[in-house]
């Protein structure tokens, strides 16, 4: 944790006043919305806008002013983590579950700084299961569609009942073991009616910031 830790630190050097910034999700992300939540309380002044309600509400307990997402165009810098990210800085994200929202958010950032521990850097995606939202609605249909393009699709649970995400929808974990090409494998999940967005988050991120276990964190290059 402490690898993440001062990579999510690093990463909030980039921001500045009067900035919109984009909150990820998931424990890397909670540092970072820490640190920023210190350097309002230290007089920063910004407007958030947060990719689940679980970094809504950290925003709002360290007082971070949060702006909703119909008030603005366009959003200065995110700071987000990820499951896996390769060489080319294509990712696989929402293991925390907000991968839709998450998505939303990058697609709108001028910048998009992921931060992760070392152990999240592979020379290919596809080891961690890949996230794809669904919906609720004929979700027996999608999953088989899911199998016969041979995703291996494990719907994510919660407890005995079926994970719910922020947005009302399931979440099937594909374990594919290895993707030899993330920007095929998107499009084809995109084609598949009941998918709302899948976990390939390709040509992205605009830095990747990884913290190592020797106590150094530092921008990777592609």
């Amino acid at each position: 944790m402490e690898s993440k830790k001062l990579a999510a630190e690093k990463a909030t050097e980039s921001i500045v006043d009067g900035m919109i910034v984009g909150l990820g999700t998931g424990s890397t992300a909670y540092y970072a919305i820490q640190k920023i939540g210190q350097r309002v309380q230290e007089g920063l002044t910004i407007q958030a806008i947060a990719t689940s309600k679980q970094s809504e509400e950290l925003a709002i307990s360290l007082g971070i002013p949060l702006i909703a997402a119909s008030d603005i165009d366009y959003i200065d810098v995110t700071i987000d983590g990820a499951d896996e990210v390769d060489s080319n800085w294509n990712l696989i994200k929402g293991g925390g579950g907000a991968l839709l929202r998450e998505k939303i958010v990058a697609s709108a950032s001028k910048q998009l700084i992921i931060v992760v521990d070392e152990s999240k850097v592979v020379a290919e995606l596809g080891r961690f299961p890949l996230p794809v939202e669904i919906i609720t609605f004929g979700f027996e249909i999608t999953m088989r569609k899911l199998e016969k393009l041979g995703c291996q699709p494990v719907l994510r649970q919660a407890g005995v009942k079926p994970y719910v995400t922020d947005n009302g929808n399931y979440i099937a974990d594909c374990h594919l073991g290895s993707i030899p090409s993330a920007v095929e494998l998107h499009s084809a999940l995109q084609l598949i009616p009941g998918v709302v967005d899948n976990g390939l988050f390709i040509g992205m991120a605009s830095q990747v910031i990884v913290g190592y276990t020797n106590g150094t964190a530092k921008q990777i290059e592609k």
